[in-house]
């Protein structure tokens, strides 16, 4: 039997192994277009690969997925988080968990895991092929597939297993669409957003942890961490709500306005209560901060509701400190455009999971045609569970069900 895998990332290792795993007598061929392999590997995390995230409940795990819960929560019943531990494992690789649930390996290094998957794609024979672009596929009359290559080359197999990754762009799965797919059109998820009038840019590199965002206008919300860039707002906190918000900020034309509550959800009360403190009257109001903001991000917003932070803390006046509490817990900023990251982009729509069974990942349009990872119409949130999806989607499109 003769497989090809077309696309080179995480899902297209995993489901090349996966198939000489289960299939030994199989030639399994692994195509990239790219010069590059595992590319989206070797950045993620800042450099360590945020493999999974340390949710072993599926019902949980698949509520991490703005696009495909259910269909994932059927697909994690066959190869879910506690098995990617394991398969790596098996193979000399360990994980550690962070505080926030996010799994690294060990070494702190993606190229740990680049090395195992390049390692155990050697011992079971895939052969691996740079710079092949697959630009049709055509199914012959016997049931076998003939791929039509960008070099004008063709190639023959009897499985095909798609793992191309998401498109900015609907262009991109035309070549899916002939083939009888419907496309769900693409939308950018998991982008910063851009603050081109603010000057709290100012502030770049400062993190900010619990803070409260909320997109006005909607019902969009996330907690987290928030980091300012020298562009705008990044971080968990703002990433969950791209990542949630994808269809709803797009329709926006990415301009909104988005408001945060800097105490993470303290009500305004409470902060009152915290700023009238006996042992910060005396101080100035720079050296008074009765909350966990970083210096900067407090000095700031002193400055932003009017109060010197040389002022001494206790004469300031009810009204500065209600100012100071709207800005706290009520605080919004303009948003005009997002900035992506090419090696980390990941995409909202693609091939519709409404065509393809969640049990094995194979084409109910197409027999012998199996699908795994971004090119799905599947996306999670930051924190491993894009990787997670990619994994158990390569690993059930390799059984070959």
């Amino acid at each position: 039997m003769r497989v090809i895998v077309i696309g080179g990332g995480a899902a297209g290792f995993f489901a090349a192994l996966s198939a000489k795993q289960h299939h030994p007598d199989a030639e399994v061929a692994l195509l990239e277009k790219s010069n590059k392999l595992l590319a989206k590997v070797r950045v993620s995390g800042g450099g360590r690969c945020n493999v999974t995230h340390d949710q072993r409940n599926i019902r949980e795990l698949s509520g991490h997925y703005p696009r495909g819960e259910r269909f994932l929560k059927k697909a994690f019943e066959h190869f879910s988080v506690k098995d990617t531990i394991a398969w790596f494992g098996q193979r000399g690789v360990q994980m550690k968990t962070e505080p926030d649930g996010r799994m690294f390996p060990v070494s702190d290094d993606s190229g740990t895991i680049i090395r195992c998957l390049m390692h155990e794609a050697e011992e079971r024979c895939v052969r691996i092929a740079l710079r092949s672009d697959v630009n049709a596929i055509e199914r012959k009359p016997d049931g076998t597939f003939l791929l039509r290559m960008e070099n004008g080359g063709a190639l023959s197999a009897d499985r095909v297993i798609v793992t191309t990754g998401g498109h900015p762009k609907a262009e991109g799965y035309v070549w899916l669409k002939q083939l009888g797919h419907t496309i769900v059109a693409p939308a950018p998820s998991l982008f910063t957003f851009n603050m081109p009038g603010e000057a709290i840019r100012s502030l770049m590199g400062v993190v900010a942890d619990p803070v409260r965002a909320r997109i006005v206008g909607s019902k969009l919300e996330s907690t987290g961490p928030l980091l300012i860039t020298h562009w705008g707002m990044s971080g968990p906190a703002v990433l969950r709500l791209s990542a949630w918000g994808a269809r709803v900020v797009q329709g926006m034309s990415y301009r909104f306005t988005l408001q945060l509550h800097w105490l993470g959800g303290m009500g305004e009360e409470d902060a009152r209560t915290a700023m009238a403190d006996e042992d910060h009257q005396r101080k100035q109001a720079q050296n008074a901060n009765p909350f966990t903001l970083p210096r900067r991000l407090w000095e700031f917003l002193l400055a932003k509701a009017d109060i010197p932070l040389e002022k001494t803390w206790g004469d300031v006046g009810k009204h500065d400190r209600n100012r100071l509490v709207d800005l706290l817990t009520n605080d919004r900023y303009a948003v005009a455009g997002k900035t992506t990251f090419k090696e980390e982009f990941v995409t909202a729509g693609g091939v519709s999971l409404d065509e393809v069974d969640p049990h094995t990942l194979q084409s109910q349009k197409v027999p012998g045609l199996y699908f795994a990872g971004e090119v799905l119409d599947i996306d999670g949130i930051t924190g491993g569970f894009n990787f997670q999806a990619a994994w158990t989607t390569g690993f059930l499109a390799g059984r070959l069900g």
